[in-house]
This record gives structure tokens, sequence and C-alpha cells, in this order.
């Protein structure tokens, strides 16, 4: 029996468990998923090897913390400094990334998105504007402070802090901030939110399972916008797929898994 979990802070509200033990129980694969508490990102390491893990998830906000813990990154997690997955390989941390193309997954229902402005500048920030780069859209990032804008400035997106930031037109509004997660915060003052609110053709949210204070907000102001159950998905099939070594088929994993949604 394998064991598999989920690190992050907060932890509790994580339907990651539900959504790969679906998988194990109706495909048959002998392992277990659970979650793990971590306050201290350096600790991810020890803790996972003395959990006896056979691989894991990352959530917030350790997400930059994991890469540092890896003793090899594959994919596109390298190109990003930001991890998400786990696997003990032989008794080394192999790191990955499933986020981006877990919320590629989750706007294809928007069709063609060619200006996107990204909310926050953490790990799952730096994941979807390099993805969203490779795909030639274009990206702003709007952050409170400027101590984490220079990845962005170099992968090529337009930067700005909450005084800085210059109105556009987007087709996309991301929100990849905590803000509402276990509050009711909104990710940025709500002045310059209902000014982007009204230059925007959809709103999307990286939180899943709650109507953020944010995606209230856009609902008030008639605007299309699903938080982040369809990411949520997308990213934990790819992982899933990593967990059992390709051994599942992914149309298999998919149809469990979001069956796991209805529960």
């Amino acid at each position: 029996m394998k064991l598999f979990s989920i690190f992050g802070n907060p932890v509790s509200h994580s339907r990651s468990p539900l959504m790969h033990n679906s998988v194990f129980k109706n495909l048959n694969y002998p392992a277990c998923y659970t979650r793990t508490h971590l306050e201290d990102g350096t600790k991810l390491k020890e803790t996972f090897f003395a959990l006896n893990l056979s691989g894991a998830n990352v959530t917030v906000p350790h997400k930059e913390a994991a890469f540092n813990a890896c003793d090899e990154v594959r994919g596109f997690a390298k190109t990003i400094g930001v991890v998400n997955t786990l696997i003990n390989e032989n008794g080394k941390l192999i790191g990955y990334n499933t986020d981006a193309d877990g919320f590629m997954y989750a706007i294809e229902e928007f069709k063609t998105i060619n200006k996107i402005l990204i909310l926050g500048a953490g790990g799952t920030a730096k994941a979807l504007a390099a993805r969203f780069k490779q795909e030639s859209i274009k990206v702003s990032v709007i952050n409170r402070s400027k101590g984490r804008l220079p990845f962005f400035d170099d992968l090529g997106c337009q930067t700005y802090i909450w005084d800085t930031f210059e109105l556009s037109h987007y087709d996309l509004v991301v929100n990849t901030t905590s803000a509402g997660l276990k509050d009711e915060e909104l990710p940025a003052p709500k002045e310059l939110l209902l000014s982007i609110l009204k230059n925007t053709n959809f709103v999307a949210d990286a939180i899943y399972g709650k109507i953020t204070p944010f995606l209230q907000l856009a609902n008030d102001n008639n605007i299309t916008y699903k938080d982040g159950a369809d990411m949520l998905l997308g990213q934990g099939v790819l992982a899933n797929e990593l967990f059992v070594q390709s051994t599942l088929r992914k149309d298999d994993i998919k149809r469990e898994m979001a069956q796991s949604f209805l529960l």
C-alpha cells in the first residue's frame, strides 16, 4: 500500500484526498492519500521521508519551498521554480508542476484569451504567467508590493503594484492570492477591483469550493466567473498519472476524479 499526502497551511479544506482516493479505490490501485498540515516549508523534505510517502501534492504557501527541497526538478517546474507535485524515486525527491496545464484545461470554455491580468505574485502566479507566455498571451501582473515582481519582468510581463496600476481591457482576470480562502478579504482594494472588473470579459479564482469575496464582486457586476475547481481537477489528473507511474489510463483517472466532485 503506497501512501500519498498533500502539504499546505491551511490544508484541512483540501479536496485532494477525496479526489485521489476515489481513483485509488475505484480503479483498485493499492494506495491511500491523506493531508499533512505543515507550517514550516523548510521541514517539507524531512517530513515527506519521515512519513514514508511515495508522492505528494503541495499547496499554498509551500510551492517554492518544495522546489528548493527537491533533489531533481523536471519539466515545466524547472522554468518557473515552483513545484506542486513530488515523487519519491528510489529515495530521491523529484519535483513537477501540474498547476499550469491544469489551469489551461480550466479556461478552455472561455475560448479565445489574448490578454490576462493576474492578481498576486506567488507560486501559482509564476506557474500561470509562464504558461500563458508560452501560448503568446499578453500577461500583466499586479501585486501589493514590488518584491516578487522581477520574476515576471524577466518573463516579459507588464507588472504593477496597486499604486502604479494602469487600467487596460482584459479577456480574463485571475486571482492567485489566498485572499478569501479562510477570510472575507479581497485580493486588492475594492475600488481598484471594481475598475478592473468593468474592463474584463471573464474572471477566475484559484480558490475552489466557495464563492470568494472576489468572485462575489464579479457576480454582482454581471461578470462570468469560475472558481478553481476545474483547475484542481486538471492538475489532479496530471499529478495522479505521476503517482501511479502511468499504470492507469488517463481517461479512467479523469472519470473517477470528476465523480469525486459530486460527493
